[in-house]
This record gives structure tokens, C-alpha cells and sequence, in this order.
């Protein structure tokens, strides 16, 4: 199966649920599934190696060490079984999913808990459904395996997934969901002109995405500079909202043995989980016309408080629509020219260009742009091209 088989391969679990589940719930129980499914299979090679590891007295000082060095990756799964395991005893299958869940390594463990996994489990069982969806995810059919399955594939499993179910629940899918296409323009024009930097040789090179949803920029972006140069090592920085794709975000992260340290819960506008870090590229596709009346405050505070010495110093735009908020807040994220410069790329709709009269906010956040020389290009984009 190609990815797009897969996807509609998972997303076919939704004719199991839909007598049980309203439409907005699918996405619910089918991407921690997913997730599930992949780490899995991840770990199934060295399960043996694991419980062996986990049955040994080890300091507690050494335990987590030890137990990802037997896995061969930067997590673990202690319990006795595996997913097909669990269909050995339909009866038990509640109970042991759960010790299943619960004998992940705590990093797997938060991911999880983001996706309310225990909530889920329960749903699925007092609807007799719990057996038949492992099942469904069991199947010898669907190979979620990274040598069947690479890194940028799964993340377009994963955002096609999202995109299904953004439409069938109404809501704005382009919150979420940004096409690769988009995305590999937008990296390009990342690195135009720094060819001569990244092909140094053992480049660091650290991206952020401060919106960034399942991860997909920032795995373009790493792809793309291994292609270029791959003795580079490229650190990914990351903050997203959403708890589900926080989830995704992160254990695409830990499969790809990136930092998890790195990818960060919460507000961006009112609450920035890196304060102090600059950097030398970043990408993103905020949300557009969204209102930031939640962030109001703290954005509201730190303008009048800080001024150019916070991130919102040029202005702050009319509260139906945050982009610029993003803009300046990436903006104030660059790395200082003297240790390099940095170079952004944002995906904005029409408004950020033309909302807002002379003296608004919109008018004194573009004004500083242009006064500073920060605006290399504008790349107009096919109508209809996001979700």
C-alpha cells in the first residue's frame, strides 16, 4: 500500500464507529490509534531485549537509560505484550490495552495523555467496539513499519487524516492540515542564497515552527537540508495548541530521534515555552483570521509593558485576526545578524497585506517590516491551494 492507501485504510475504521460516534469524535480514536500502531511496530523488534532489560535489578538512576538502550530508540514499552497480543483475549482486552498504555516510557506516556487515550479506551469498550478497532489496526494488510512507511509519509498519513476529519466535522482544516507542495516552496525559498552556510561541514542547523501543528514544515525543512548536506544535523524547535496534534508533533519527533525536549504545549501569543532562543530559520502556516481574544491579556500586557524589547512592539493588529501577532512574534525569534541572520517563512491569507488604514495596527506592524528590510519576497499562492 501506498500512503494514501494507508490513509484511507485508517480512516475506513470510521465505518466501525459510526453508529456509536459522532463524526466530530473520530479523529479521536483514530490518530492515538495510529500512533499506537506505529510505536508498536517501532518497538517489536527488541521487545524480547526490553523485558529482558525490565526484568534485571537496575539502579533507578540506570533504568531509563538502560531500558532505551535495549529498545535501540529513545523509548520503551515494558508490558508483556504487543497490539496482535492483545486480540489473543477479546475478554481481557480493556484491562490489558491499559497495562499495555500505561508500560510506555513516560515521554510515550505524555503523548497519550494529551490524546486522552483512557477516555477513549473506555468508549470504545462500553460500546463493544474496543476488540474490533485493535483488530482493524492488527491488520497483517496496513505495514505502519519506518522501512515500509518513511518519516514524511507518515506525517501525510497523519495531516490527510486530520484534513478527513476537519471536513467531515465542519471545521477549518487549514488550521491544521498544510500541503507538502506548500510546504517544499516555501522550504526552497528557506534556503535560497544559503547554500555556502549549510553545506559547511557538521552544520548545526535549528528550525522552529511556533504553530506547528503535526510537525510537517519542520520534517520538510529536515529533509530538505540532509538532501543538501547530510553531515548537517538540523535541531527542531516546536509549540502548538491543539493537544492532538502536540501528540503527533511529539512522537514524530521521538520516532525520527529528534529532541523531545524541544517540542513545546501552549499559547504561542501568550505564552512563548522558549523565551531567550533565536533562530537561523523558521517556517510556518498560522492560523488565519483567527481571533486572539484569549491571548488579549498577556499580548496586551507585554506590548505596553516591554514595547520593542518584547515581541510585540510594532503594533498589535484588530482582535479578529492574530497572523501579524505571529509574524512579529517570529520576527523577534531571529537570530541576531552578527551570529548569522535569520530567514523566515510564513504562510499568511490576503489580509496581513491590506487590513487596517494608515496609523492601525496592521498599518504600523507592516511599516516596520519594510522600514527594516525584513520582507525579501511575497509569493502569491494558487486560490482554494489550502483546505
Amino acid at each position: 500500500m501506498n500512503h494514501s492507501e494507508i490513509s484511507s485504510f485508517i480512516w475506513g475504521t470510521a465505518d466501525l464507529l459510526r453508529s456509536s460516534f459522532k463524526q466530530h469524535q473520530y479523529g479521536d480514536v483514530i490518530l492515538p490509534f495510529t500512533v499506537m500502531r506505529r510505536l508498536d511496530i517501532v518497538l517489536a523488534s527488541t521487545k524480547k531485549a526490553v523485558l529482558d532489560t525490565a526484568a534485571k535489578q537496575l539502579p533507578d538512576a540506570l533504568r531509563d537509560t538502560m531500558l532505551k538502550k535495549a529498545a535501540g530508540v529513545d523509548f520503551y514499552n515494558t508490558s508483556q505484550y504487543t497490539m496482535p497480543d492483545l486480540l489473543d483475549d477479546a475478554d481481557g482486552i480493556r484491562e490489558n490495552l491499559t497495562k499495555y498504555v500505561t508500560s510506555f516510557s513516560s515521554d510515550i506516556a505524555d503523548i497519550f495523555d494529551k490524546f486522552k487515550i483512557f477516555d477513549v479506551i473506555k468508549d470504545l469498550d462500553d460500546n463493544d467496539l474496543l476488540f474490533l478497532v485493535v483488530e482493524r489496526f492488527c491488520n497483517p494488510k496496513v505495514d505502519l513499519s519506518p522501512e515500509s512507511v518513511s518519516n514524511a509519509d507518515m506525517g501525510d498519513i497523519y495531516e490527510e487524516l486530520i484534513r478527513r476529519f476537519s471536513e467531515v466535522s465542519n471545521e477549518t482544516a487549514g488550521e491544521h492540515f498544510s500541503p507538502r507542495d506548500g510546504l517544499r516552496l516555501a522550504v526552497e525559498l528557506l534556503v535560497a542564497g544559503e547554500m555556502d552556510d549549510l553545506t559547511q561541514p557538521n552544520r548545526i542547523v535549528k528550525v522552529c515552527d511556533p504553530c506547528a501543528g503535526t510537525g510537517g514544515a519542520l520534517t520538510c525543512f529536515a529533509d530538505r537540508v540532509a538532501e543538501i548536506n547530510p553531515r548537517a544535523t538540523v535541531v527542531t524547535y516546536a509549540q502548538e495548541i491543539n493537544d492532538q496534534s502536540y501528540a503527533i508533533c511529539k512522537s514524530d519527533t521521538i520516532l525520527k530521534g529528534g529532541n523531545i525536549v524541544n517540542v513545546h504545549r501552549g499559547d504561542t501569543l501568550a505564552d512563548d515555552q522558549m523565551p531567550g532562543e533565536t533562530f537561523g530559520f523558521q517556517i510556518s502556516n498560522p492560523p488565519y483570521g483567527v481571533e486572539w481574544k484569549k491571548s488579549k491579556s498577556a499580548v496586551t500586557k507585554e506590548h505596553n509593558i516591554l514595547g520593542f524589547a518584547g515581541r510585540f512592539g510594532a503594533g498589535l493588529p484588530r482582535i479578529s485576526d492574530g497572523q501579524l501577532l505571529f509574524v512579529q512574534h517570529m520576527v523577534a525569534k531571529m537570530r541576531m545578524p552578527e551570529e548569522g541572520g535569520g530567514r523566515i517563512a510564513v504562510f499568511l491569507n490576503g489580509s496581513p497585506l491590506f487590513t487596517g488604514g494608515a496609523g492601525s495596527g496592521e498599518s504600523e506592524i507592516r511599516r516596520y517590516l519594510l522600514q527594516h528590510d525584513l520582507l525579501d519576497a511575497i509569493v502569491a499562492m494558487p486560490n482554494d491551494f489550502f483546505f
